[in-house]
């Protein structure tokens, strides 16, 4: 396989334990970065760090901007894939059903997160005036969503409004702000759940539904962030790419 060479750059990856996130962080260690791995669930993410060589870890709670200020801040990261989300153990409820507490942890998970980052990012960048800045959304960021989850589907959208604005704010410093937005993956608990809430037929369907036939894999993922972190995508910014094997998120 092909890789982008990202020898001497430091990347910082959230979400990283697992998933998607896990492999965006062994994409950019297998292409000579200096790999930083970010999660909240400390164990899964140094059991992944020992198997993955040239990633490093903090276990960090993006949601709170002090600590992110502290411990990323210093690492002034050339690139930043800001993976950190999800559905936060949340399930499908009719409105007002939903707790204040159900709505806030989704959204801190989702957008307080990358706004924390960015914030506590941003700085270097500028005084380097370079920085590649990719958030990961989602399908359900351009469409509503699959899971039905009204707080996921508007943070979400939410998500990819910051990215476009930071883009516009940041292009005249020479830093880039892209994201990618997955189809459905079995990365996580919650999205198992989720796929096996469709029983073998319901999974038939969603496979034929998609032009490639398959499910993606973080794999899938990880290529378009090398890509958009990348020299090649200089002059790409504020853009949402969806990597969902079909002509439409």
């Amino acid at each position: 396989m092909i890789r982008f060479d990202f020898t001497g750059q430091t990347v910082l990856v959230t979400g990283a334990a697992r998933g998607i996130g896990a492999g965006i962080a062994a994409e950019f260690a297998a292409a000579g970065a200096r790999v930083v791995a970010v999660d909240i669930l400390g164990d899964e993410l140094a059991a992944f760090a020992a198997a993955t060589p040239g990633v490093e870890t903090e276990v960090i709670d993006l949601a709170d901007f002090a600590a992110a200020k502290d411990r990323v801040a210093p690492l002034a990261p050339d690139v930043v894939v800001h993976s950190a989300g999800g559905v936060r153990g949340t399930t499908k409820k009719p409105l007002e059903d939903v707790t204040d507490a159900e709505w806030m942890s989704v959204y801190d998970g989702n957008v307080m997160s990358a706004f924390n980052l960015m914030r506590a990012v941003i700085p270097a960048m500028k005084a380097r005036r370079s920085g590649r800045i990719v958030t990961i959304s989602s399908g359900a960021g351009l469409k509503p969503s699959l899971t039905g989850i009204q707080s996921y589907c508007s943070a979400k959208h939410g998500l990819i409004g910051l990215t476009r604005q930071m883009a516009l704010e940041l292009g005249p410093f020479g830093i880039t702000v892209n994201s990618v937005a997955p189809g459905f993956l079995r990365t996580s608990p919650d999205y198992e759940k989720q796929w096996a809430s469709y029983g073998e037929e319901g999974q038939t369907r969603m496979v034929e539904s998609i032009a490639m036939r398959r499910l993606g894999e973080p794999a899938d993922i990880a290529a378009a962030c090398a890509f958009l972190a990348s020299d090649r995508a200089g002059f790409i910014t504020g853009q949402v790419l969806p990597v969902s094997g079909h002509p439409f998120p």
